[in-house]
């Protein structure tokens, strides 16, 4: 009986042992630091809060989430919305619990195209798949990031540019997008390859030459669609024309504009660009110049409260208006209007108005319309222009 007990116990701790040494080589149990998941709180907000019958999975009350710190199980996750196509759909958290029948329907829709890189799609999973596996060396999340990174260049056109969709291009898809960081978010992801990032150490030679490309291509494009108006360069649309890269509507109360949100996170990201040529130096001039003079003053923009409304996308319990207001600190709406530079409004079915008060309030509280992103261009500019342009800057005395 004491023999028998003795050679349970052996076999129990070699089971035991057997079973901690599988869980440390798949990294379950294994504590990580935390990865960036900024990228996907765009997607993850419209997953959300807005709703979208075209999804696959929709959320469960109180759906439960990761946090930071749990990177197999985000990185998990990240393989299970990948597309066979290499890419990803927007408008998912990466971050969410899922049940088994959420895993289930995402299994079986794998052979979907619904790929974008609009909302942070498709470049912040590869940025997180490209981290976790510097962390983890769970070689599933290289081979998923390698094919990530496939599928970004597979999408571009020969002129630089990235569609929102890839392959699906019907509609406004097709175009050009800068819209919610889309080109600009794959360009920094590039950008990243490029510059060496210690998370990237296993892109070999002919991929980051392939990369590397791509990256100039992109920026070319970029210094092509800069809209110019009365011989001299503005800013940029939200959505260009693929083909004659001329701006072009977008959704239905996206006009044909010049941008300021949209170009300023372009400035930024031609500002990281290390050893400008010419080109470039001139593009960020102008543009800053641009969205300087197209500052807003004396007014404030307020969320007050309002009855409940429930629209077909989202439902709210308050309205935004504008209030007159000279200490208020500048500001700039969305778009500007192409030849005078008014500021300019849409509202659905394309209603061009020139005031906020004229939009419906479902718009009014469904888009950002006012806002302060250019002003990080500002304070970004003196030290890119003490390096770049000695003695040339665009900006007055502040």
């Amino acid at each position: 009986m004491k023999s028998g007990l003795i050679y349970l116990a052996i076999v129990s701790t070699t089971i035991f042992v057997a079973a901690i040494s599988t869980m440390q080589r798949s990294g379950v149990g294994k504590e990580y630091p935390p990865i960036d998941v900024s990228g996907f709180f765009d997607s993850a907000h419209h997953w959300y809060d807005i709703r979208d019958e075209t999804h696959v999975i929709y959320p469960l009350k109180d759906q439960k989430r990761y946090s930071p710190a749990d990177v197999k199980e985000i990185a998990d996750n990240i393989l299970l919305f990948q597309k066979d196509n290499g890419g990803w759909p927007k408008n998912y958290d990466m971050l969410a619990v899922l049940s088994k029948m959420q895993k289930k329907k995402l299994a079986a829709s794998r052979h979907d195209k619904n790929t974008t890189f609009d909302n942070g799609a498709t470049h912040s999973q590869v940025e997180y798949l490209a981290a976790a596996y510097t962390e983890t060396q769970d070689e599933r999340y290289k081979s998923a990031c390698l094919r990530g990174i496939d599928f970004v260049l597979s999408a571009q056109y020969p002129n630089g540019g990235w569609p929102q969709f890839f392959p699906d291009t019907i509609g406004y898809a097709k175009e050009i997008t800068f819209n919610d960081d889309a080109m600009i978010g794959v360009l920094e992801m590039l950008q990243h390859v490029i510059a060496g990032e210690k998370k990237y150490v296993f892109i070999d030679h002919a991929q980051k030459s392939r990369i590397k490309e791509a990256f100039r291509k992109g920026l070319d494009c970029i210094l092509k669609c800069q809209i110019k108006e009365g011989g001299k360069l503005t800013a940029w649309c939200q959505q260009h024309d693929n083909v004659t890269l001329k701006p072009v509507w977008a959704r239905t109360f996206e006009p044909p504009s010049v941008c300021s949100f949209e170009s300023a996170d372009m400035v930024m990201m031609l500002m990281k660009v290390d050893n400008p040529d010419e080109n470039i130096r001139r593009s960020i001039q102008a543009a800053v110049k641009w969205i300087y003079d197209s500052r807003i003053f004396g007014i404030r923009v307020d969320s007050v409260p309002a009855p409940e409304a429930v629209y077909q996308y989202h439902s709210t319990g308050f309205d935004v208006l504008v209030v007159k207001d000279t200490s208020a600190p500048a500001i700039w709406t969305r778009f500007y209007e192409l030849g005078t530079n008014r500021p300019l409004f849409c509202d659905r079915h394309r209603k061009i108005v020139y005031t906020l008060a004229e939009v419906s309030r479902e718009r009014r509280t469904g888009y950002r319309y006012y806002g302060f992103i250019p002003d990080e261009v500002i304070a970004a500019y003196p030290e890119w222009q003490k390096r770049w342009a000695p003695g040339e800057s665009v900006l007055e005395h502040r």
